[in-house]
């Protein structure tokens, strides 16, 4: 008899550890809670736009997504830092010029981000995406595990979330209970970019370019803390993006986009209010990235890569295999690679398809 494997969440992880398991005897599904696959991987794109408003970079020690980008014919492009950048250390002061080492470059996906996402999701024609469906519960006591969504019931053989780990302990009620050290180190485990504010500014022209500027800024002023050029690799379309300081939470959109535009101008020049379209992104906001139960302060990354994540659970019918559960990179695009790749393995191990 096929055994059922159902994944819990497109983005890149899931739709990869789906794609992993292709072909190897296996009935596949992906529940997805958003209105779209990708994740934390999101591009905005038109004919004027190209934006990431999650998952951007990669460097070179992150092998195991250019050998995926490679595998996927999905040609990358080093992040422009060409000229002069600026640095904000005190409010009172002027930004500083600023020179940066071209040693150690960050890279970015041509096409964008999402060009990965749509890539690997074409190769998925056989397997059904449940798009707005949240998983509310799972049963593991019978011989067939029982799913239930917000529209539906589900039946499945195995299990495996990709889901932030504090979203899976708090919104997933799983019978039997899941051990308790598992359960408290779930709650305590932070979700990279849950508490992020990316905003992009698109322009018609990069007038930063027409002037020898990287568009590259660090500030310790806010509310912009680190800003880029967002130009695509082709050049037609062109804007500065980055994060603001997690605090502006507090305001309103307008509100913002008020403040951003007063330090806008004050380091670029007039020319940066020149812009065509503004756009945000409150990752803490995205309901299906951070926990509204989870309270009090995480560092990043903390309790990623936990060994506790890349145990099997509910007699080897249950898996973690979202990036914070990767053993090297977690939290990054790197980190979701390994984590399905590992989860993939592991099906095909208990399964004797190795």
């Amino acid at each position: 008899m096929t055994k059922k494997i159902t994944i819990l969440g497109a983005g890149l992880s899931g739709i990869l550890t789906a794609y992993r398991l292709l072909d190897k005897g296996f009935e596949i599904e992906i529940i997805e809670a958003r209105d779209r696959v990708g994740g934390r991987i999101h591009t905005v794109k038109d004919a004027k736009t190209q934006i990431e408003m999650g998952a951007t970079w990669f460097n070179e020690v992150h092998i195991n997504l250019q050998k995926l980008l490679k595998e996927f014919n999905i040609a990358h492009y080093e992040q422009f830092m060409t000229g002069t950048s600026y640095f904000e250390p005190f409010s009172a002061a002027p930004a500083q010029e600023i020179d940066i080492p071209q040693n150690s470059p960050s890279y970015r996906i041509a096409g964008g981000t999402s060009h990965l996402i749509d890539s690997i999701k074409l190769k998925l024609q056989d397997v059904r995406i449940h798009l707005n469906e949240t998983v509310t519960a799972i049963n593991f006591e019978n011989e067939k595990t029982i799913i239930t969504t917000n529209n539906s019931v589900l039946k499945t053989d195995y299990v495996i979330s990709t889901v932030p780990q504090a979203l899976f302990i708090h919104d997933i009620k799983v019978v039997p209970s899941l051990p308790n050290q598992l359960q408290d180190l779930a709650e305590k485990t932070h979700t990279w970019m849950q508490d992020s504010i990316k905003v992009a500014f698109v322009y018609d022209t990069p007038f930063w370019r027409n002037k020898n500027v990287s568009g590259t800024l660090f500030s310790n002023v806010g509310p912009i803390t680190e800003f880029y050029d967002q130009s695509n690799e082709a050049l037609t379309t062109f804007a500065l993006c980055g994060f603001i300081s997690s605090g502006m939470e507090m305001y309103t959109k307008e509100e913002r986009l008020a403040k951003l535009k007063i330090q806008l101008e004050k380091v670029f020049g007039q020319e940066a209010l020149t812009f065509t379209s503004y756009h945000e992104t409150v990752w803490s906001k995205e309901i299906h990235t951070k926990s509204t139960k989870q309270i009090g302060f995480m560092y990043p990354h903390q309790n990623n890569g936990h060994p506790l994540f890349r145990k099997n659970y509910c007699d080897n019918r249950l898996l973690f295999a979202g990036t914070e559960t990767a053993q090297q990179h977690p939290g990054y695009m790197e980190g979701a690679v390994v984590a399905a790749q590992r989860a993939a393995t592991e099906i095909l191990k208990l399964e004797n398809k190795l």
